[in-house]
């Protein structure tokens, strides 16, 4: 299962397609002031293109050259005094004279016989009016701006009723069930909804109603909106996204308001799905809140309630929605008629997980020692999106240490940088610490090996990584659905290994031990008080209440009386003092296993699963009990990677 954002799926651009019947801009805002700047350039050099090429000289050459008989016939502008003409050569000039020629001038033309005409020519009418009403478009360019800026904001707080769902058309390419890795009984629990919106007359003509709403129920990142939006994808119809989240806002009514634009514009479409995720943000329990009922959150829950109940099924419109949290959902919001249908999405399985793996690192330069059957198994509990971020971790880790393709060994660094954290070189510690935590993390390892029934170890190391000294890792062979009682006592047995040999082989007990003893107690208490594993209690449970909402289970108090829980109390300490029992015994019968494996851990820093059971094979061959001189022996024969 592939999650949201898996590079491999093609999702639809941000923001979606455009909603059929609105126009598209195809210019700019500023290409309008372009092409008025454009047309007053053209203005301006219209009133220069007359003057071509023409000599420009002063008025004293000019009147030297008619007295040559250079210049017959000119023109004379009134308005600029400007003097312009053709010379007997056919050169064209220019000139600037006075406002009246002279006496002298006159009869200098008059001897000459040069014929001059003076002229009045007309003004330009868009010339003449730009100095007058220049002053006034800039005034009212900058009003008509300032009213479209209000405009906008009005439009903003006109338009906050309307819907913020963001519409996916069949036009682009979509996500198909092909592009969703695994699942495939989520998968053909769903093609009922493909099915329908591909051919509605065939359920109309036996007289069967397909669901209104379809709920996808799942922990975080397990990809459900990627499994609708494949749906859609499959349907060929248009699918409009939007989150619980964008119904509220500060303003009374807004919520409705946009749930029933929502609906509005499906049903402009014909056949849709209205897909809402998060919908538990606004489909919360009404009536869990102090001061009445009559808050935001509920009226947009009620405007949803009757507009799922105000269109048929036949009309083709289809409701998808996302939650990882169902128990705090109205009740009026799952019953049939409504969201009538639950489609759960798990953890990927073993399966599911190999899969998912193989889409992720399809793109990817992976060396030929990586084993997606290896890399699935160790990575029980893990949704999608943990999958893809696991192996881009790889990748990275690659590329840090300047290799051409992912090893098998990125993938193992990737999942303790994962799980663990990250790996604390700069920590320094002294070594009687670095003693204490070799052989607490000893004691963890022959726990995990010894145990019956218990999972492989994969690999033991006293590297700080996170916020632990050390890190004992299993690696099990396949997902376990549910725990037995021998197996739970196991794992108790296991995580009191590290406390159990500091004890034995230092007479004392570290720090190092309480994340070790929460999780045995929490362990402990689950066998006693939920799974009914206590003979005393018998078969009865006393869960932990759920989340607390305000004004719903505030008020709720213990479903048992204090008898009963000092009875807890007292059997979830008989079970961790019984099993820390069995731990003891079994790491004092395996001294010198426990010896030769801390020894190899404060050398190597690091066994593998494999290295850790020779060391067990030869601790066991020794004869008699634990010497120096023997262990010396056998350390030396024995050669690991480290």
């Amino acid at each position: 299962m592939s999650s949201n954002d898996s590079p491999t799926p093609p999702t639809p651009p941000k923001g979606g397609s455009r909603v059929p019947g609105r126009p598209e801009s195809s210019l700019p805002r500023w290409s309008a002031w372009i092409v008025v700047g454009l047309l007053i350039s053209l203005l301006f050099l219209a009133s220069t293109m007359d003057r071509g090429n023409a000599e420009e000289i002063g008025y004293t050459d000019f009147l030297a050259q008619v007295e040559n008989g250079d210049i017959s016939e000119f023109t004379f502008d009134n308005n600029t005094y400007e003097i312009s003409g053709v010379r007997e050569n056919g050169e064209a000039f220019t000139s600037t004279g006075f406002r009246e020629f002279s006496e002298q001038d006159r009869e200098l033309f008059d001897a000459r016989g040069v014929n001059y005409k003076p002229e009045t020519p007309t003004t330009n009418f868009f010339l003449s009016m730009i100095p007058l009403f220049l002053p006034f478009m800039l005034i009212l360019a900058f009003f008509w701006w300032l009213a479209r800026r209000q405009q906008s904001q009005m439009g903003g707080i006109m338009s906050i009723g309307r819907s913020k769902a963001k519409t996916y058309s069949s036009e682009r390419p979509g996500t198909t069930f092909a592009d969703v890795a695994g699942y495939d009984s989520v998968k053909q629990e769903i093609t009922e909804v493909v099915d329908f919106l591909k051919n509605p007359g065939k359920f109309a003509e036996i007289g069967a109603r397909i669901p209104k709403g379809v709920l996808l129920v799942g922990p975080p990142g397990t990809g459900k909106t990627l499994i609708a939006r494949a749906v859609a994808g499959e349907a060929g119809v248009p699918f409009l996204s939007v989150t619980g989240s964008d119904f509220m806002e500060m303003f009374v009514g807004v919520g409705a308001s946009r749930v029933r634009d929502l609906f509005n514009e499906a049903r402009k479409m014909g056949r849709a799905i209205i897909f809402i995720d998060e919908i538990d943000s606004i489909g919360r329990k009404r009536g869990a809140g102090l001061g009445g009922g009559h808050d935001e959150r509920e009226q947009t829950l009620n405007q949803m309630l009757s507009e799922m109940d105000g269109f048929e099924a036949t009309e083709g419109i289809v409701m998808m929605a996302a939650t990882n949290r169902p128990d705090i959902l109205d009740p009026a919001l799952l019953r049939p008629g409504r969201f009538d249908r639950q489609v759960v999405v798990p953890l990927p399985e073993l399966e599911d997980r190999k899969k998912i793996l193989g889409v992720h690192i399809k793109h990817k330069k992976i060396d030929d020692d990586v084993q997606v059957d290896v890399i699935a198994r160790g990575t029980p509990g893990m949704s999608g999106a943990d999958l893809a971020n696991l192996v881009n971790e790889a990748a990275l880790f690659a590329v840090r240490n300047g290799e051409a393709k992912i090893h098998a060994h990125h993938f193992d660094m990737a999942r303790d940088r994962v799980i663990m954290g990250v790996k604390r070189d700069s920590l320094v510690m002294s070594d009687s610490e670095r003693e204490m935590t070799a052989y607490h993390e000893a004691g963890h390892a022959l726990c995990a090996v010894l145990l019956p029934d218990y999972d492989p170890l994969h690999k033991v190391t006293i590297i700080p990584t996170g916020m632990a000294l050390g890190v004992t890792m299993t690696l099990p062979e396949e997902d376990r659905h549910s725990l037995r009682r021998s197996h739970a006592q196991n794992m108790i047995v296991m995580m009191l290994g590290g406390r159990n040999a500091e004890d034995i082989v230092f007479g004392v007990v570290s720090s190092g031990a309480g994340d070790d003893l929460q999780k045995a107690t929490g362990l402990a208490r689950k066998m006693v008080s939920e799974w009914g594993m206590s003979d005393r209690i018998g078969p009865m449970a006393f869960g932990a209440s759920g989340p607390v909402f305000l004004g719903d289970d505030m008020m709720q108090g213990k479903e048992y009386s204090e008898n009963m829980a000092q009875l807890i109390d007292e059997e979830t300490q008989q079970v961790l003092t019984e099993q820390e029992v069995r731990c003891r015994a079994l790491l004092t019968e395996n001294r010198n296993a426990l010896n030769l494996v801390a020894r190899n851990l404060l050398e190597h820093e690091t066994l593998s699963g494999a290295e850790v059971n020779r060391l067990i094979d030869v601790a066991n061959k020794q004869d008699g009990g634990f010497s120096e001189a023997g262990f010396t022996e056998a350390a030396s024969t024995t050669s690991f990677e480290g």
